[in-house]
């Protein structure tokens, strides 16, 4: 499959040939996919299943956390989300205990649970699945392609473009 490329000129027309694509399944490698840039610490995303590729059933991607960026925590509410650790280790909060995970550790998240990420000495980078899809939209509103500077949000408009989601933020 042709890597995704997140440009408005040619958006359509990607998006068209990764639904076609993905009617018959896809393979993609490491740094194929959808990327993007994440707002707050500037980490590699990389989309690589969704609505945008033919799966309105769940979201797939890779996301790099820079060393004690951590991820906040929130909830999702229609949404189970899933990680496998690829890299890095740190403290994971699952509606308020905190459990320690590392590389190779698998993380399941119900519908409604609070969670987050400390990675205060290791930078993450994390296989994340989601069912159904949403997270990939989340990324795709408040996160740019590379060489695009990131968008400046308030912890307001965040919290308005993750309600879109059915995501909110404590």
């Amino acid at each position: 499959m042709i890597p995704f490329k997140h440009y408005p000129s040619d958006r359509r027309n990607s998006m068209t040939q990764a639904r076609s694509a993905a009617s018959q399944g896809y393979v993609l490698g490491p740094a194929e996919g959808e990327h993007l840039v994440h707002f707050r610490d500037v980490g590699n995303i990389f989309i690589k299943v969704g609505p945008a590729t033919g799966s309105d059933s769940l979201a797939l991607g890779t996301q790099q956390v820079t060393v004690g960026a951590g991820i906040p925590i929130h909830r999702h509410l229609l949404m189970d989300e899933a990680f496998y650790v690829l890299e890095g280790s740190g403290i994971f909060t699952l509606n308020d205990t905190r459990y320690p995970f590392e590389r190779g550790g698998t993380i399941f998240i119900p519908r409604n649970a609070w969670h987050g990420f400390a990675n205060p000495d290791h930078e993450l980078l994390l296989l994340w699945i989601m069912a159904p899809a949403g997270l990939d939209g989340f990324f795709r509103d408040t996160c740019n392609p590379p060489g695009v500077p990131p968008k400046q949000l308030t912890r307001e408009q965040v919290n308005e473009i993750a309600r879109k989601y059915a995501t909110e933020y404590r």
